[in-house]
């Protein structure tokens, strides 16, 4: 389900507002063909609960698995997902390009 950025910051203040642990992944590169463009965003809850999507739901399952290391450590994560990474055909991103995803917690 695609959301607009004003509901995911909605959703990650809320959840903050709520006592929750959250983190926002955020893709900050893609190329060839991408399954979502540079600014697309997914917040992330403590316990696993999401909003938004980096990927349009290849890799989402791999990035809020390590939202929820970044939440726990407190520190920020770039993931590379691409075909030509063994983790991005394990995760289903399989349409060609890479992308970039930048996970930080939000405090």
């Amino acid at each position: 389900m695609a959301s607009s950025d004003h509901t995911l910051l909605e959703q990650a203040s809320g959840w903050l507002k709520e006592g929750r642990k959250v983190a926002i992944a955020t893709v900050v590169e893609t190329w060839g063909s991408a399954p979502q463009p540079i600014g697309s965003q997914l917040v992330i809850d403590g316990e696993g609960n999401f909003l938004g999507s980096v990927s349009g739901g290849c890799v989402e399952g791999a990035v809020v698995t390590e939202a929820l290391d970044v939440i726990a450590e407190g520190k920020p994560k770039l993931l590379n997902f691409g075909v030509a990474d063994e983790t991005a055909w394990r995760v289903g991103l399989a349409c060609g390009g890479k992308i970039g995803v930048y996970v930080e917690p939000v405090t």
